[in-house]
């Protein structure tokens, strides 16, 4: 049993968004509800009654009724609310009071923050809106931007949204090939694109890769500029920000069917052309309202309850979390926009957190290990008091980092390790108000959500680790792929070992009590004598060592039928990947996991590079090491520091000669 670190008290769950879920309903349904275990196994058993109860109890407002929760087509071709129409923005923007705070805009530096609220962000959505109609953008066309996370972003998302527009946008630390690889397969109409950003203290010029997409862009026919960092003159043929919010205009919603696409993400593209992800506006609505009210527990002002509760998450727009924390707007909460570097100065989230005020954050795992590397003590430096959830994602939280955010943070704070992402803009599995917190554990199953783990014959496991499949469709899976009319990519992604179960790529372990951990991504499995090891694993023992900055595994097959097993350590600064320091790696390998969880080798590495979500490249360094040349094993516009990617491949390549 992993150790409980937390666990909630009678009155928190009393007390709960969840709670007053399921006392309504329990008279809904005349059943009883006592824990959400009990919830999720109705949620599953019956799946289409349980979105339709989320469909009553949030109030969805459909402009045209429908005539079936979901058609019987298998996934991928199941549809939802046959015959529904809405409008996602609608319901975003329908539930703030007009003087409550919708957005609290931060930049890093700690300038004072701009403060939007519901109305006045109503009155931008409705002036973009009317711009973009003006200007001949019609349902189905797409509005693209390149944007840092600002309210920028999300005028245009709500705005493009309640037009009827598709939505895509890329952070501006992304490069100019990055983008167009993505943008240029929409074939967009207008651009809505910054200036520049903050990073580290430091202002980040983007005019010349604006330059760059405007040129490879042919199909634009408006460019917008957003002038956020610099004080120069608009770029010829540029239509100012500030223009396409001086008219005032109704707050029309243009009403699509169920499934019309509201926004495009992408995959992080590691490899060949970024998959372009279309999400629907009736999926995205009811994934929305249901995380974002049963797990996250975000409710409106009341006069019982006090102002509206706040959700600040360290993203950038590049990333799926950028898109989830839009969901607190349709419970009329707020959301905290940080625009900057998470560590300048050291703890800067944190702070932030504070400063604003909030209640439930949502980050990476990696963030919460690079403040805790820093000896930065939140909670002694801040009032954290009001915060009273903190969700991690992008990767699992090693377990240092459990007693980090306790100690650093706070004692009483419900530590939720989620996963899901960009494939569903969502999650699939995370914690409940119900589930105690357990070191390098996530709670359990999301309601709604009917996963699993397989072994490779097809077959449930539970207490070992499988593939993470889910069984019964959900609203938020992707309505198609960008350009695969056939669905063939689509099938080929997440249909192709098992037809008609989406198997999502990672290795998960369901215990026996519900809780479930997450170890990696198949793809870039380790198999040791027969046994598979989760790379997560590994770093979360090694990455607790002083010594080591991070840390890469990767497995290959050697042509003898063997198995190479090389671990890339980064040293942190002041020490060496010495002989020493190796057989403390070994050591602490062999005693906290296994024996099987040894190297074959231990490589001293520069650095380890990302995707530009901060994944490590663990796939794509793996076919270096299998010989395949750079330019297949890896798309270097999608990665954070192509010169480590470099050096991997020159060490690939000198390894194989």
């Amino acid at each position: 049993m992993a150790d409980t670190l937390w666990s909630p008290t009678a009155a928190r769950i009393e007390g709960s968004a969840l709670r007053e879920f399921l006392n309504w309903l329990e008279r809904r349904e005349g059943r009883p509800f006592g824990d959400h275990d009990a919830f999720w196994a109705w949620s599953v058993e019956d799946l289409d009654r349980f979105w339709l109860s989320l469909v009553d109890y949030y109030e969805v407002d459909f402009s045209a009724p429908w005539t079936q929760v979901r058609t019987a087509d298998p996934m991928p071709h199941t549809r939802w609310f046959t015959g529904a129409r809405l409008n996602w923005a609608q319901h975003a923007l329908r539930r703030g009071a007009d003087h409550a705070t919708a957005l609290l805009c931060i930049q890093e530096g700690g300038l004072p923050a701009r403060e939007i609220t519901f109305g006045a962000l109503r009155r931008s959505v409705a002036a973009a809106a009317g711009w973009l109609r003006r200007v001949g953008v019609r349902p189905g066309d797409r509005v693209c931007a390149y944007l840092p996370n600002t309210e920028h972003a999300v005028i245009g998302v709500l705005a493009a949204a309640a037009v009827g527009a598709v939505w895509s946008c890329c952070s501006p630390d992304f490069g100019a090939e990055g983008t167009i690889g993505r943008l240029a397969q929409l074939e967009p109409r207008v651009l809505i694109a910054t200036d520049g950003y903050h990073w580290n203290g430091k202002e980040i010029d983007r005019s010349d890769v604006v330059a760059q997409l405007r040129e490879k862009l042919p199909t634009l026919r408006h460019f917008v500029h957003v002038p956020y960092v610099f004080d120069r003159p608009h770029p010829d043929g540029s239509t100012p920000w500030d223009e396409l919010l001086t008219q005032d205009e109704p707050l029309v919603f243009e009403q699509v069917e169920f499934s019309h696409p509201l926004w495009v993400l992408f995959t992080s593209g590691t490899t060949g052309l970024p998959k372009g992800l279309v999400h629907g506006h009736g999926g995205i609505t009811l994934e929305g309202l249901k995380w974002s009210g049963l797990y996250c527990g975000l409710r409106p002002a009341s006069r019982e309850l006090g102002p509206a509760e706040r959700m600040f998450t360290y993203t950038s727009t590049g990333w799926a979390l950028w898109n989830m924390q839009l969901g607190a707007l349709t419970q009329g909460a707020s959301i905290v926009l940080y625009e900057g570097s998470p560590g300048h100065p050291a703890g800067a989230v944190w702070e932030v957190a504070a400063r604003t005020r909030a209640d439930v954050m949502l980050l990476g795992a990696a963030v919460v290990t690079a403040t805790a590397n820093t000896g930065v003590s939140p909670r002694q430096e801040h009032d954290l008091s009001r915060l009273r959830h903190v969700m991690v994602s992008g990767s699992a939280l090693p377990s240092a980092g459990y007693h980090w955010v306790m100690e650093h943070v706070s004692p009483d704070l419900r530590i939720d390790s989620t996963s899901g992402g960009t494939d569903i803009s969502g999650s699939f599995v995370g914690a409940n108000e119900y589930a105690p917190v357990r070191v390098g554990r996530i709670g359990g199953r999301l309601a709604g959500v009917d996963c699993a783990a397989w072994d490779e014959n097809g077959h449930p496991v539970v207490d070992s680790v499988g593939d993470l499949v889910v069984t019964q469709p959900m609203p938020s899976m992707p309505v198609h792929l960008w350009n695969d009319p056939d669905a063939q990519r689509y099938a080929e992604s997440y249909f192709e070992t098992w037809p008609g179960v989406w198997r999502h790529g990672d290795w998960v372990t369901l215990y026996s009590d519900g809780s479930l951990a997450i170890h990696g991504r198949s793809d870039s499995t380790l198999n040791r004598q027969g046994v598979r090891l989760g790379s997560s694993d590994f770093y979360d023992v090694l990455e607790t060592m002083p010594e080591i900055s991070e840390a890469l595994v990767v497995g290959v097959d050697q042509p003898d039928d063997g198995y190479w097993l090389g671990l890339f350590v980064v040293p942190a600064p002041g020490h060496a990947l010495d002989e020493n320091l190796k057989q403390r790696i070994v050591t602490t390998l062999r005693t906290r996991l296994t024996p099987r969880h040894v190297p074959d080798e231990i490589v001293e590495a520069p650095a380890v590079p990302h995707t530009l979500s901060g994944k490590r490249l663990e796939v794509p360094i793996k076919k270096l090491l299998t010989g395949r040349p750079l330019e297949k094993a890896a798309n270097i516009a999608s990665v954070d520091d192509p010169d480590a990617l470099r050096w991997y491949a020159r060490f690939a390549a000198d390894r194989l000669e």
